[in-house]
């Protein structure tokens, strides 16, 4: 049985402070913690309210390796940040990825730049991870990784790459190094639909509202750009990254 002290540890970690400290997440929903087990995670504990217990007996038995705990649903509510909770949660310890500029394989790494949205980060993983993008980076000043807007906007995608959070100027020069042409999107720069990606690039993606970091800018080989047709002011950076990562991530 989860005790009262259990259930104030799990959730505390809905703070940035208590999960960077513990290296553990709370994920909610059936699929994302599906998506997390599949990737090779094994959940602590397995938290569910009784009403969804007994709904879903198929779920519950593919998961009985490990241990559940069912609540009242307003006990199970203190855990999650949601309004509407989907009644079923898991606690997952996270690793940290180290950065190694011999560690990174992939042709085409993308580097997040200064993004602070946890949504658009979230869809941005998403989206590289449909375009088969294997390897993410994210700056010292973008947002958490574990953040849980980021972990469900991701839609379990978060656990199908590999990410390093933290990255610095330093680390780019490494790759840059190593043979990696720096691809910086901004709003002034050629038109990505005549652009031809070099064999080894990092694709770079920055907050739409400041632009590339000017460190980023000094580094960069090539600046590209979706040209405007309309009367918008600016395209949000998760839509922009769908657009770029079709065209050149093949």
């Amino acid at each position: 049985m989860i005790t009262k002290n259990e259930i104030k540890y799990f959730s505390s970690l809905r703070q940035k402070k208590h999960r960077q400290e513990e290296r553990k997440i709370i994920v909610e929903g059936n699929k994302l913690i599906t998506e997390g087990i599949e990737s090779g995670l094994k959940p602590e504990v397995i938290i569910t309210t009784v009403p969804f217990h007994e709904s879903e007996p198929d779920f519950f038995e593919s998961l009985k390796e490990f241990r559940i705990e069912k609540l009242k649903t307003p006990e199970f509510v203190k855990l999650t940040e949601t309004k509407n909770p989907q009644e079923v949660a898991a606690v997952f310890s996270i690793q940290s990825k180290e950065f190694s500029s011999k560690g990174i394989q992939s042709r085409v790494p993308v580097y997040l730049d200064q993004i602070s949205d946890p949504g658009n980060v979230g869809t941005i993983i998403r989206t590289c991870d449909w375009f088969g993008v294997a390897e993410l980076l994210l700056s010292e000043d973008s947002v958490e990784l574990y953040n849980p807007k980021v972990v469900r906007s991701s839609m379990g995608s978060i656990f199908h790459m590999d990410i390093y959070e933290h990255i610095k100027i330093e680390h780019l020069e490494a790759l840059k190094d190593k043979g990696y042409k720096i691809i910086c999107s901004d709003i002034e720069g050629q038109d990505v639909y005549g652009f031809t990606l070099p064999e080894k690039s990092i694709l770079v993606f920055s907050n739409e509202a400041h632009g590339p970091d000017d460190k980023v800018l000094r580094l960069a080989d090539h600046i590209i750009s979706i040209k405007k047709k309309g009367k918008a002011e600016s395209l949000n950076v998760a839509s922009a990254s769908a657009v770029i990562l079709s065209l050149l991530a093949k």
